[in-house]
């Protein structure tokens, strides 16, 4: 007959913390171990949609599972930050983060639906897209300059966005409250018609993301004014900068990034940043983002968190001030 020695005290205790230690690891040493969500807070086929779908297929190949793109759109893109600020801290559900769910929508309704600095793990900074400033042919409006002097001189100067509470309504919001011209919102449903006013002269003056104008730039019918980035973007370069013109306090990017739910693991958040990172310096993604006027931006996690307080406490205050709502 075989004995079995029973352990001794000690040993017990070596077992036991072997066996917590065995049931903690899995957590993050076997995640990813299902495929991941990526949820996207607008409709397929715009920028964030595109590249959270670039993004996703480059992360899937370098973490091992699925990477999926869900789309929710709606309410200034809080269904769709709501969903990932109420997920499980699990690794599985993210958000392709930018301007809107952040620092705009949440500040748009009369119920903050979360507070987007500290309900999300701000991850990876992707890139960012600068604001155009411009203006119709027939406006007679050549410059940034002649924007403020018309204002002046009217007394008012209308100007078209894709929507209220867009990033191009309250750019022009930030305009009137910076430079004291008296810059009057007119709402579209989308950038497509404010476009169609714009061109024929309804409206003289319109700001949106640059992405969809810089064609109406090269055939002639829109003049831009200004990018409202630090730098010149690639897709306009003969474009002067906010900064350039002596405006700093007027610079707003669209940010994009990567964000999850609040109190994801430090460590899983290093290898999502660092695999982020990589997918950035493709060649051929990095020309992708190009075409659609993103220029890639890879920061550290502090530096992408801190990005995202200081536009929230840019435009926070500017959306309240103003009273606009959805």
């Amino acid at each position: 007959m075989t004995t079995i020695p029973h352990p001794t005290r000690r040993g017990a205790l070596q077992l036991l913390a072997a066996g917590a230690a065995a049931l903690a690891l899995p957590a993050f040493a076997q995640w990813p171990d299902k495929p991941i969500k990526i949820i996207v807070t607008f409709p397929p086929g715009g920028s964030s949609d595109i590249l959270a779908r670039i993004m996703a297929e480059q992360l899937a190949r370098k973490l091992g599972q699925p990477v999926v793109v869900d789309n929710k759109p709606g309410a200034g893109g809080t269904i769709g930050g709501t969903l990932v600020a109420n997920a499980p801290a699990d690794g599985y559900t993210f958000m392709l983060s930018n301007t809107t769910p952040i620092a705009l929508g949440p500040f748009l309704l009369d119920k903050q639906p979360y507070d987007p600095v500290t309900a999300f793990t701000h991850i990876a900074s992707l890139g960012s897209a600068p604001l155009v400033i411009m203006a119709s042919k027939q406006s007679g409006i050549a410059s940034f300059a002649d924007l403020e002097a018309r204002a002046r001189k009217d007394g008012r100067l209308d100007f078209g966005s894709g929507g209220p509470g867009s990033i191009g309504h309250v750019h022009g919001e930030l305009i009137r409250k910076i430079t004291g011209a008296n810059l009057v919102h007119v709402p579209y449903r989308g950038g497509a018609p404010m476009t169609t006013d714009l061109i024929a002269n309804v409206i003289p003056v319109g700001i949106d993301v640059i992405t969809a104008y810089v064609p109406y730039f090269k055939g002639g019918q829109l003049t831009p004014l200004a990018v409202t980035s630090t730098t010149r973007s690639p897709l306009t370069p003969d474009v002067p900068t906010i900064v350039e013109l002596g405006q700093p306090k007027l610079v707003l990017e669209n940010f994009f990034g990567l964000s999850g739910p609040a109190k994801l693991p430090p460590d899983m958040v290093a290898k999502l940043n660092s695999a982020c990172d990589e997918v950035l310096a493709m060649p051929d993604v990095q020309k992708k983002l190009v075409e659609l006027g993103i220029v890639a931006k890879p920061e550290s996690t502090a530096r992408f968190e801190a990005i995202v307080k200081e536009q929230v406490g840019v435009l926070a205050p500017t959306v309240k001030s103003a009273g606009i709502k959805l």
